[in-house]
């Protein structure tokens, strides 16, 4: 942390806090602990700049007000990130700074898209990530809210939860009442505010006001990058994209080859077109948007998926051979040292290994936290064990409890 004692109370709780994750013009991130409860998950303290120490010497306190009152409001949505409580650091040189103790998130969509920067993202994860962040835009919309800043960096992945979830409100705003000039992140920003921002600088007044619409253009853009892979910063600022950017969506369609039936993608592409009309009025609502024949196809992860995604849930491939699977003994004493190998990263709650398919030959493992099951990804990923080299990816808990096996696509 800047200045400061590295131990803090907030929410009841005393948080150590540690290492740095990232830093704003006016905020900075860091990771916190819960002391004295060690496998208590970890959490996020952003930490507001004092005034007269940001850019211009404004600080962070106003954004610190402003993102505090947003999430007090829109707390307990599943897919919007959960505020913990607040504190003060008065021990700093340049006066006292105000501090969100938030939950802790994992991969951003910013890193999914450079993992999959050549081929684009999944069809499971595009409609896993349109659906959960349409679920937020639609309750924050209903609570009169506009995140205002929608993007790859701001769209987190909870692994405990198994969820996509809304972060950085610090743009956020009631509708009607826009209380900051300069919204939205270039690549990302809705026309009218493109147009309501160039006013702003150069001093004039008029233009369309922003509304709830513009965070459905934001969406819009950030899907079909997952979708085509590709960047899409330049094409939206081309003359050719203002003139017709559903041509453009068609090319990207009809150019990327698609694994599965054509329709599930002209179903994406109709939805993105919906809410990428140049005029707000036209676009849907994220209400609407969830009524898309698209969030009715069932989609199978990729192996990659079950990769980058974290849950509580470990599974093991390439570890049980089917000599192993036909002998009683010789698999029960496989699936014991598994089990004792396992439980070395965290407590396990379940342990499942089918003898037939679906599933059969894998190893399931469930952990009383995501954060124990990413300790064991990692240190088992190529680990050898009984003379095979052992593949682990996570699993959906949700599929897993239920008792289903997705039949993976590789």
């Amino acid at each position: 942390m800047a200045a400061g004692p590295p131990v803090v109370a907030a929410a009841g709780r005393l948080w150590q806090v540690e290492a740095p994750l990232g830093r704003g013009s006016s905020a900075a991130v860091f990771r916190a602990r819960c002391l004295g409860q060690p496998r208590s998950s970890p959490a996020a303290v952003k930490e507001f700049l004092p005034p007269g120490s940001g850019p211009g010497g404004g600080g962070g306190d106003y954004g610190f007000r402003k993102e505090r009152a947003a999430l007090e409001e829109l707390r307990g949505h599943r897919n919007i990130v959960t505020l913990y409580g607040v504190f003060t650091n008065c021990s700093s040189t340049k006066g006292p700074s105000h501090s969100l103790l938030l939950e802790l998130l994992d991969v951003s969509v910013s890193e999914l898209l450079v993992h999959s920067s050549q081929h684009g993202c999944s069809m499971w994860m595009t409609q896993h990530c349109a659906r959960d962040v349409l679920e937020a835009l639609a309750f924050l919309h209903h609570k009169g809210y506009v995140h205002a800043d929608l993007k790859p960096r701001n769209i987190l992945w909870s692994a405990e939860q198994e969820c996509f979830k809304l972060i950085d409100f610090g743009l956020s705003f009631k509708e009607g009442n826009q209380d900051v000039k300069y919204i939205q992140t270039d690549g990302y920003r809705a026309p009218e505010a493109e147009l309501q921002n160039y006013l702003s600088q150069a001093g004039l007044q008029g233009g369309t006001q922003c509304t709830s619409a513009v965070d459905l253009w934001s969406l819009g853009i950030v899907l079909v990058e997952m979708f085509s892979g590709m960047k899409l910063k330049h094409i939206v600022q081309s003359w050719e994209w203002k003139a017709n950017n559903a041509a453009i969506i068609d090319h990207i369609f009809v150019s990327k080859s698609v694994e599965n039936s054509a329709i599930p993608a002209y179903h994406l592409r109709d939805l993105l077109k919906s809410m990428l009309h140049e005029e707000q009025e036209k676009r849907a609502t994220a209400a609407e948007a969830l009524c898309s024949p698209f969030f009715s196809i069932p989609f199978a992860p990729h192996i990659e998926d079950l990769v980058m995604l974290p849950t509580p849930v470990l599974r093991l491939l390439n570890i049980l051979g089917d000599a192993s699977l036909q002998n009683d003994k010789e698999f029960e004493d496989i699936v014991d040292d598994i089990r004792e190998e396992c439980s070395k990263y965290g407590q396990i709650v379940s342990l499942f290994a089918p003898k037939e398919n679906p599933g059969k030959g894998q190893v399931f493992v469930e952990y009383a936290n995501a954060g124990d099951s990413k300790a064991a990804q990692r240190a088992l990923t190529g680990k050898r064990f009984d003379g095979k080299f052992v593949v682990a990816t996570f699993y959906p808990l949700s599929a897993y409890k239920r008792g289903y096996v997705y039949q993976t696509v590789l």
